[in-house]
């Protein structure tokens, strides 16, 4: 894989990815889902660096909308093909696929996980979407979806881009603190 640091886009999954992969339902049909704030910090990072990061869906949810309205990212849901929304996203952003990153968890992902520069996949991905990638060089988070997993992802790049060290010293941190 190529350096990380010429990412222009991230691309993320939303359950298992931005989520842990449950759902709550409540009796009158409504759906909560639990996410990990440390992940909305990863993305800010991104988004101050210029990285563009959107999320594609298969769930037809309106938690998946209030969530990226939440972490101000734009979002396709409902869809039957993400890979046909990558391709058109790929070319509305003037972004190539080889300078795209894609973080995804099941088989609904393979298609997206195949054509990008940069195939991630949660911890606790789906051992079938692994034995897919076994061809492509992906890589595998240290955390699960929706416990971190997307922060990693977040701070891997951006770290590459531009290190936290040279975003904010100690005398900056005073500065702002006080």
């Amino acid at each position: 894989m190529s350096d990380l640091g010429q990412i222009k886009l991230l691309v993320l999954d939303f359950d298992g990815v931005l989520t842990d992969n449950h759902v709550y339902t409540f009796s009158d049909g409504s759906e909560a889902v639990r996410s990990y704030r440390g992940d909305g910090l990863g993305i800010e990072r991104l988004k101050g660096l210029g990285v563009v990061v959107l999320v594609l869906s298969g769930e037809t949810s309106p938690v998946v909308g209030a969530r990226c309205r939440k972490l101000g990212v734009k979002y396709l849901d409902s869809l039957r093909n993400k890979r046909g929304a990558l391709i058109f996203w790929s070319g509305d952003y003037h972004v190539a696929m080889t300078d795209i990153a894609y973080l995804g968890n099941d088989m609904n992902d393979l298609d997206c996980l195949r054509i990008v520069g940069f195939p991630f996949i949660v911890a606790d991905a789906e051992p079938a979407l692994r034995a897919a990638l076994r061809d492509i060089p992906v890589r595998v988070t240290e955390r699960k979806g929706g416990q971190g997993a997307v922060r990693e992802v977040c701070d891997l790049i951006a770290d590459a881009a531009r290190p936290l060290s040279a975003v904010l010293s100690y005398d900056d941190f005073l500065a702002v603190s006080d």
